[in-house]
């Protein structure tokens, strides 16, 4: 197979769960990485620089893209997010398999520079599970749920632009979904000719 590690774009409307689903998926995935994202917006509680995000200012952003710094970068609900370039380069030639949790926006950037990275969508069981998921934070008001739900709608319509949808009704299955996407798409034959290439060749 081959030995060059996939870049997986891995997008879904918040509060589907994405960030708990890598989780349990990174537990038993150790040749997995997950690229840490630049963001404008203020961190949740519980939330530590460098871990779930860089937590940077505007003008600090607008330094790093106009530098050329970010694979991608986008606007949601008034911050902007990009993703730094040289460590997905560095851990994809070391055959790590690079995970951008990223928005459709930045999404479809990334799809236009690197076409043979694989997209997967997260879906939540219906928008109604959303918004009671979102509620359950305790974090937001019901003006920004609302307003979250409204620009879900908008990311779920555009999930026919990703390679796969997983319906992330439980942790578990979800989980083991994209275990199998992983591994189906590593056997691809476009993604091996060297292995061809040797089998034809083998004496």
């Amino acid at each position: 197979m081959t030995n060059k590690g996939l870049l997986i774009i891995f997008s879904g409307p918040s509060g589907t769960g994405k960030g708990t689903v890598l989780k349990s998926y990174f537990a038993n995935h150790q040749e997995a990485k997950l690229s840490v994202s630049a963001t404008t917006r203020a961190p949740r509680l519980g939330e530590q620089n460098g871990r779930e995000y860089y937590f940077i200012s505007k003008e600090k952003f607008a330094e790093m893209k106009s530098h050329n710094e970010l694979l991608e970068s986008a606007e949601y609900c008034g911050n902007c997010y990009g993703t730094p370039r040289a460590p997905i380069e560095s851990w994809l030639e070391q055959g790590f398999d690079v995970f951008l949790e990223i928005e459709v926006q930045g999404g479809a950037q990334v799809r236009r520079l690197e076409p043979d990275s694989v997209g997967i969508f997260i879906l939540p069981p219906s928008v109604k599970t959303l918004g009671e998921r979102l509620r359950g934070r305790g974090t937001e008001s019901e003006e920004v749920v609302q307003s979250r739900l409204k620009a879900a709608k908008h990311e779920i319509e555009q999930a026919v632009n990703y390679d796969y949808a997983v319906v992330n009704d439980t942790v578990e299955k979800a989980t083991a979904e994209i275990a199998e996407i992983i591994h189906a798409e590593k056997h691809k034959t476009s993604r091996n000719p060297a292995l061809i290439e040797r089998v034809l060749n083998y004496d």
